[in-house]
């Protein structure tokens, strides 16, 4: 899932509740399997990223390939939403919205823990 998003210089969002922010569910899973996606209408690789059992192997469509080849993404650990509606991209379903930033030139930075959690935790 791709998502318009602002940059570094917008101004913060309002502010929310912090019950509104436990509402976005946010888990930490391993990459198990990545291909490119030559029919996205911007560069995209597929991912099925696995979120422990409670959740399972999801499938996202991400706009990484800037940074990322397929090749070396598998094993590597990577945040994402886990509870938005999937989205039909292309004849692909994506299921989760896999996180980044976005470096000085736009492109995605994924987000990712800098220790080796269990997959399926949550971010709080």
């Amino acid at each position: 899932m791709t998502h318009a998003l602002p940059n570094a210089d917008a101004q913060a969002a309002p502010a929310i509740t912090f019950d509104q922010f436990l509402a976005v569910d946010i888990r930490v899973g391993t990459i198990v399997a990545a291909e490119p996606f030559p029919e996205a209408r911007k560069p995209a690789v597929k991912l099925e990223i696995d979120f422990g059992p409670a959740i399972g192997v999801k499938r996202s469509s991400a706009q990484i390939t800037e940074h990322y080849d397929p090749a070396t993404l598998v094993g590597r650990q990577v945040a994402a939403v886990v509870n938005f509606p999937p989205r039909q991209i292309g004849k692909y379903m994506s299921e989760v919205l896999t996180l980044g930033f976005p470096d000085a030139n736009g492109a995605v930075v994924m987000f990712a823990p800098d220790q080796p959690v269990a997959n399926g935790a949550r971010l709080f």
